[in-house]
């Protein structure tokens, strides 16, 4: 049976759920950025009407103003932005079960076999389309096709509330004539080494000779070359629980960072969410990753074996020890992430309880230290999960760092 592969990537995402619950900005170029009330720090997403001047994503605010001088600024609200897309992906789940998100404003869903209950895939879409905006008040663009990869390209195509489809015959038309930088999962670095072989459009990756690519770039080129003929066979897969290969976060910082102490107090604040993220998963790791992007847009990752553990201590001082060993004063970074990884089926049992063992137990147990930040995380995570997860901060952290924009789970 041929699949039907839907990717649904909504629309200008920040500032669409901004102007969901602040209809004053209908009609008027906004967009959600870093630092508002310094004018500081880049764009992070950009409403139509800002973009009509111009305005783009990681633009600076003052370059966007110079565009635009009658832009609104709004300052970002993650928390806000993950409550809603909750929703998208609760909206979603009505069509088909088999959903993947591949990021807080995305993914994927195998409508194969739903034809009887939802329709056609045009009709489908449109009825995906409809819903979300009816129920959520936010805009989408669908793309429609046989797998995976076609179907995010075809989301691409047309924006705001475009639905497209693009079938693997249709790839010699409208696919190869794309310069190979637009094809997904080929980002500025691989595209430059691209053009360096001469290599330049998706129909010269797509006729390019299979081995000498691989001499080249990798096992990797093998996908590069399937996706530019149109060819994906990933499934579509939910992701369960148990299915977690690492839990972490990252952010796009409002402005570049040259000095490691503000960049240890982000990572200070990241080790706290993914700490959390994995108590409440009751998973422990034994690897510590962390990403950094400069300015440049060139990326790294360090990674560094544990004991296993989910505490934020343990995970904020492996990571600020690949910091120390990473860092460069002279390249400014605009993205810190960090993730727990490798996990010990082991260590998926019950949570701590706060009034479990004993204080003499403790004093003579070589972890006493551990067991107690345990307890207290547990105690912490009571206050969070009926409070809310910003009722207890670290004092470190009550200075704000310059983050803005959270990037999905790593999975």
């Amino acid at each position: 049976m041929k699949r039907t592969i839907f990717l649904v990537d909504m629309n200008a995402f920040f500032i669409t759920c901004e102007m969901k619950r602040k209809p004053s900005l209908k009609g008027k170029a906004a967009a959600v950025a870093g630092d508002p009330s310094r004018r500081s720090g880049i764009i992070l997403a950009a409403n139509y009407e800002a973009r009509s001047f111009g305005v783009k994503t990681t633009m600076t605010i003052q370059q966007a103003l110079k565009l635009c001088p009658a832009l609104i600024l709004v300052p970002p609200d993650h928390s806000y932005y993950d409550q809603m897309s909750k929703q998208v992906m609760n909206h979603l789940s009505k069509y088909t079960p088999v959903i993947e998100q591949n990021s807080i404003d995305e993914a994927w869903m195998d409508m194969t076999g739903t034809e009887k209950l939802f329709g056609s895939a045009q009709t489908a879409a449109q009825k995906i389309m409809q819903g979300i905006m009816e129920e959520l008040g936010l805009w989408c663009s669908i793309g429609i096709s046989s797998n995976k990869f076609l179907a995010k390209m075809a989301s691409e195509m047309k924006k705001p509330l475009g639905i497209t489809e693009l079938q693997p015959e249709d790839v010699p038309v409208k696919l190869w004539p794309l310069p190979v930088g637009h094809m997904y999962g080929i980002g500025q670095k691989t595209s430059e080494a691209l053009n360096k072989i001469n290599i330049f459009t998706v129909e010269e990756l797509a006729k390019s000779d299979r081995n000498k690519l691989v001499r080249t770039f990798g096992k990797t080129a093998l996908t590069m070359h399937d996706h530019a003929n149109g060819i994906d066979y990933d499934p579509v897969t939910s992701r369960l629980p148990g299915d977690i290969k690492s839990i972490g976060k990252s952010v796009t910082l409002s402005k570049d960072i040259s000095q490691i102490e503000e960049a240890k107090s982000v990572l200070l604040k990241l080790s706290d969410e993914v700490s959390m993220r994995a108590r409440m998963k009751q998973k422990k790791g034994h690897t510590v990753q962390i990403t950094l992007k400069y300015n440049d847009f060139r990326v790294i990752t360090r990674q560094c074996q544990i004991p296993q553990t989910n505490l934020p201590k343990q995970i904020y001082l492996a990571g600020a020890a690949l910091l120390d060993e990473s860092w460069n004063p002279k390249r400014p970074i605009r993205l810190i992430g960090i993730a727990l990884t490798d996990f010990d089926s082991s260590s998926s049992g019950r949570q701590l309880s706060l009034f479990d063992l004993e204080s003499k137990d403790e004093q003579s147990s070589p972890s006493a230290t551990d067991i107690k930040d345990e307890r207290l995380q547990t105690a912490v995570d009571l206050i969070r999960n009926k409070f809310g997860k910003d009722i207890v901060s670290r004092a470190s952290l009550m200075k704000k760092a310059p983050t803005e924009s959270e990037d999905k789970d790593h999975r």
